[in-house]
């Protein structure tokens, strides 16, 4: 990623891509701001609904792991135009928009592609108070690290995409993956918290190490401590 274009100093620019946060964060004013993130992924469980509220999720939740407010997303689908049924596409798009509207988020449009994989995912923009946003480089010497959920969904999935996992295994890790980030939101900003991730793709240690080299700081785990889901 280092050979990528910089972009030009923008003095509202508050988080860029430099410390690989969860969203990037645009000043409007002295008390607000927007939070942006963009996420889309391949199928990780097989009932195409559940792929929906999961997907919905997993994007609103970045917005909520700076400690931000979700508004408006956007959709987008690559779906093969010949040799999967549309109505797959029509229950992921259900699932999705249920999950938006469940957290009152707007659906306000969307793209789409034709393509062999399937994938599907949201743009989702929120707001925060500027003063008050959590971050990758917001961690300090003496800070305790809380987990809001076990670990081990990453792991579950693969499982399931090779049949290698039970439906009692399964069903925890996608109850867990259905857990949103939002009360986590409203305590980081009741308390100030001002270093925070959403642990997703780069499992524990893949974001701790960025955390710590955001934050130039050394991250000491208890892996004794860890909550893990089962199997």
């Amino acid at each position: 990623m280092s050979g990528l274009p910089k972009q030009p100093f923008d003095k509202n620019l508050i988080v860029g891509f430099d410390t690989a946060d969860d969203a990037g964060v645009y000043r409007l004013r002295d008390d607000l701001a927007i939070v942006q993130t963009l996420d889309f992924f391949t199928p990780i469980v097989d009932d195409p609904l559940v792929f929906g509220q999961i997907a919905a999720l997993n994007s609103i939740n970045d917005v909520w792991a700076m400690a931000g407010t979700p508004v408006t997303a956007m959709a987008i689908t690559c779906f093969p135009k010949k040799g999967v049924d549309p109505v797959i596409l029509g229950e992921i798009m259900r699932g999705g928009l249920e999950t938006l509207n469940k957290y009152e988020v707007t659906l306000i449009g969307g793209h789409s592609v034709d393509n062999e994989q399937i994938m599907f995912g949201y743009s989702v923009t929120g707001v925060i108070d500027p003063n008050k946003i959590a971050t990758n480089s917001g961690a300090r010497a003496g800070d305790v690290i809380i987990l809001t959920k076990p670990i081990g969904t990453g792991v579950i999935s693969t499982g399931i995409k090779w049949g290698k996992t039970n439906e009692g295994v399964a069903s925890k890790s996608v109850e867990t993956m259905l857990t949103p980030g939002r009360y986590a939101a409203e305590a980081m900003r009741e308390f100030g918290v001002k270093g925070a991730t959403d642990v997703t793709g780069f499992a524990l240690l893949g974001h701790a190490w960025e955390m710590a080299k955001a934050s130039q700081v050394t991250i000491e785990l208890d892996s004794k401590a860890v909550p893990l889901l089962e199997g």
